[in-house]
């Protein structure tokens, strides 16, 4: 069985919560797309991240289904993970930094993947959404305190490959950032925090906490 390591990310405040990610620290231990895809969909995370390069911080990223060029909390986890300034995926350079609790991510809203982002009218409201039928990839939110830039958020896939709802999603929050045009801080899933800035040049920022399980 191929070694690898599973974190957490975006963790809660009281480090609990946050959303499973397998990363495999030596990406030639499976060279070949279809060798990765078929472990990514053993293991069973949202998302699972293969490092072809740990020096120059260059990935590749596996849902249970499909490849993507670019997501949110596996850059994340494997910034924290590596401690590089940078990472190297399909999409993209992804800048990163370290700071205090909270790791970052700095990337662009075109690359990620499209999502429906749904507002709805109170965060009870989208506490008790039911799982919605597959074929569309819905993050549910609402705010929470506009002011403040609190928001409720929950994540469904719809890809129906086992993952029903995803428990923190930074390519979506990112989304989000872009839409409003604001720096957020999104409760979602369970209780999962993820924090967002908007930053020049179209670029924009997330970050949340990491935990090694």
């Amino acid at each position: 069985m191929t070694d690898y390591d599973v974190l957490r990310v975006f963790c809660g405040p009281h480090g609990d919560h946050g959303n499973e990610l397998g990363v495999v620290r030596e990406g030639s231990d499976v060279p070949d797309e279809d060798g990765r895809q078929a472990l990514a969909a053993k293991l069973g995370f949202s998302e699972t991240v293969f490092v072809d390069d740990p020096e120059r911080g260059v990935i590749d990223i596996y849902t249970p289904t499909m490849r993507l060029p670019f997501a949110g909390h596996p850059c994340v986890g494997t910034a924290w993970l590596l401690d590089v300034p940078e990472l190297v995926t399909p999409a993209g350079v992804v800048g990163t930094r370290l700071d205090g609790e909270f790791t970052w991510i700095e990337a662009r809203p075109e690359w990620a993947p499209p999502r429906t982002l749904r507002e709805y009218a109170s965060a009870s409201e989208v506490e008790e959404l039911q799982v919605p039928p597959a074929g569309e990839w819905i993050y549910a939110w609402a705010w929470e305190d506009v002011a403040a830039g609190k928001v409720r958020a929950r994540a469904f896939p719809g890809r129906n490959d086992g993952i029903d709802e995803d428990e923190a999603t930074g390519a979506a929050a990112l989304l989000l950032t872009a839409q409003l045009h604001r720096a957020l801080n999104i409760t979602q899933g369970k209780g999962s925090q993820i924090l967002t800035a908007p930053q020049p040049e179209g670029l924009i920022e997330v970050g949340g906490r990491v935990r090694l399980t």
